[in-house]
């Protein structure tokens, strides 16, 4: 896709942005847990002297103070909306099969034995249906992972999948395979809880649009995945429904508001889940866990109805265990709605993978004082990273970005003020501790002059974006995916009963992740690596100019062999493996897989 702002609606005009220094203190930020979260969440909710205090020592002040944002008119929606100039439809690109004994399960292996006879979907549902389900005596050893899942439906669609193989007229490529989705999205006969203990179905019993374009494709949806509540923070700790572990190590949360999507594909019992990026994000999962995940350009993949409680910064995303799968997912997902269903969606052109012949420019873009942030195992990861690429014919060029910390702020009070717009004042007190604190805020803190600075701010950053995309087509604006190498369980089993708030290491984990959500820009995470003392996976985050999915794809296909090098491989596998190619299972002391296709044979 051309940075030619013809080649898009509503495309923001290109404009460089004031020069501004770089400026970025870790806040100073309590960590509250137990009974002082409990007593201070009472008060936060109820003295609005006391919100007032932690709403001034967060910040947010700092936002309509910014001299230049007379300058911008407010921008309230970031979806910015190619237009079609592909030449048509292009054959289902091949999915790879698992690369070795101690990598992923693809969706190609389940369908190569589905189709040889040597498996069936209903055998593979009947394998996880014990491992997930909740609502069982013992519940299932997964099933912290999963909200709900039906196994009337879910049977029901294995057996006609089942059908399909036996006659040799299978669906396609997702024929049988099975999914998990994030509990923010509507299924037909599913809870939508957002992770918390009210409903949010608002009447509707109709499955999402991506949702069913997977279920047309024959993918079998499993159940429908925990989440944080609300997507308010991004450790996915969730007392409500249980928190599932990070699969790497079971000390470590998975992360982000789609940790249970994440778990589900990282503990191999799915090859390819739906995730959403609102209130948390889709990417951090998919760092902490090890696998891939995209953010496509906003609203592309919405369908109706309603996906999220902040839904001018909320896309729905795949993860999978493979780059193939994730293509693949996010291809079959992203066909535009029919204008009667979602009028946005219905404007966005229908995927089509490159054409192999398309030069495509190859220039990263880093900026300095940014990833100079990283803890440093993961700032190892990304340096052995950006040196492969450099090597492999991608030009490093440095970057500015003006209000960088600001824009963060500026996110999480958009993020706060549309969550609390769409909750009533009584629902706050059926909120878990920490969303009660920061719900709280956001209803009685936020000012209309704080919200539009916001928006001015995103603006401000969306042109600015603009013109780096211009200067430099093909752009690809590389970071860390979080600065950290995952987030240890420091509070054991009672942080997990009782929540967290934790606002310094919440700020942290989402200091590169925030702007593609911000400004609608689509981004990919790609494992890179892992910490060597706790195992746990680290990602790399690339943001790219709106409607570029399918260059971001190419991208984390040149940097899929940065895992074989011998500084990223796990610290678990000698140095001399030199069989094991891609990303592995996990395999530490403390670490957690399923090997779903061998229980199934059995």
């Amino acid at each position: 896709m051309s940075s030619d702002s013809s080649s898009f609606l509503n495309y923001p005009p290109p404009r460089e942005g004031p020069a501004v220094l770089y400026k970025n203190d870790t806040q100073s930020i309590p960590v509250f847990r137990g009974t002082p979260l409990a007593i201070g969440a009472t008060l936060i909710h109820n003295v609005g002297f006391i919100q007032s205090h932690f709403w001034r020592n967060a910040g947010f002040g700092i936002i309509r103070e910014i001299p230049h944002l007379d300058q911008y008119p407010g921008r309230y929606d970031p979806t910015v909306i190619p237009v079609d100039n592909s030449p048509g439809d292009a054959p289902t690109p091949t999915v790879e099969k698992r690369k070795s004994s101690n990598g992923y399960y693809a969706s190609a292996d389940y369908h190569a034995l589905y189709s040889s006879g040597e498996l069936t979907p209903t055998a593979v549902v009947e394998t996880l249906l014990p491992l997930v389900r909740r609502d069982t005596k013992p519940p299932g050893k997964h099933s912290t992972a999963f909200l709900e899942s039906q196994a009337e439906i879910i049977r029901a669609a294995a057996e006609a999948s089942t059908e399909r193989y036996k006659e040799g007229q299978p669906l396609g490529p997702l024929d049988g395979v099975p999914v998990a989705i994030k509990d923010e999205v509507h299924i037909t006969g599913y809870k939508r809880t957002l992770g918390t203990k009210l409903d949010f179905k608002a009447g509707s019993d109709a499955t999402s649009w991506c949702v069913q374009q997977w279920q047309n494709a024959g993918a079998i949806v499993i159940g429908k995945t925990t989440m944080h509540e609300l997507g308010l923070d991004t450790n996915n700790n969730n007392p409500n429904y249980g928190t599932p572990k990070n699969p790497h190590n079971r000390n470590y949360y998975c992360g982000g508001s789609s940790g249970g999507s994440g778990y589900a594909v990282g503990a191999g019992l799915v090859p390819i889940a739906l995730g959403a990026d609102g209130g948390g994000s889709i990417r951090i999962p998919s760092s902490f866990c090890g696998i891939w995940g995209l953010k496509p350009t906003h609203g592309r993949v919405s369908g109706a109805p309603s996906m999220s409680l902040a839904p001018t910064v909320g896309v729905l995303g795949p993860m999978a265990a493979s780059i193939d799968d994730l293509a693949l997912a996010y291809r079959v997902m992203a066909a535009p709605a029919p204008a009667s269903q979602d009028p946005i969606s219905s404007q966005f052109p229908k995927p089509v993978p490159l054409s192999p012949d398309r030069q495509r420019a190859k220039t990263i873009g880093v900026v300095r004082e940014w990833i100079d942030r990283a803890e440093p195992p993961v700032r190892a990861v990304f340096d052995t990273a950006l040196d492969y690429y450099s090597q492999n014919g991608y030009d490093v060029i440095d970057i500015t970005i003006p209000y960088l910390p600001e824009g963060q702020r500026a996110h999480v009070l958009t993020i706060m003020a549309e969550i609390a717009s769409s909750l009533k004042p009584r629902q706050i007190r059926q909120l878990t501790a920490p969303n009660k604190v920061l719900v709280s805020m956001g209803m009685w803190q936020i000012t209309a002059q704080d919200l539009l600075a916001a928006q001015r701010l995103r603006n401000l950053l969306m042109t600015h974006l603009a013109h780096l995309f211009k200067a430099h087509p093909g752009l690809m604006i590389l970071t860390p995916t979080t600065p950290l190498p995952g987030w240890h369980i420091d509070g054991g089993e009672a942080d997990l009963a009782r929540g967290l708030s934790d606002g310094k290491t919440s700020v942290r984990n989402m200091e590169y992740v925030w702007l593609a959500n911000f400004v609608g820009c689509p981004s990919i995470n790609c494992p890179a690596g892992y910490d060597r003392d706790s195992s746990v996976p680290i990602g790399l985050m690339a943001m790219s100019e709106w409607g570029t999915e399918e260059d971001l794809i190419d991208f984390a296909r040149d940097g899929e062999a940065i895992l074989d090098l011998p500084a990223n491989k796990p610290p678990s596998e000698s140095q001399d493996a030199s069989k094991s190619k891609g990303l592995r299972v996990p395999s530490a002391k403390d670490s957690n897989w399923e090997d779903i296709i061998a229980l199934a044979k059995a």
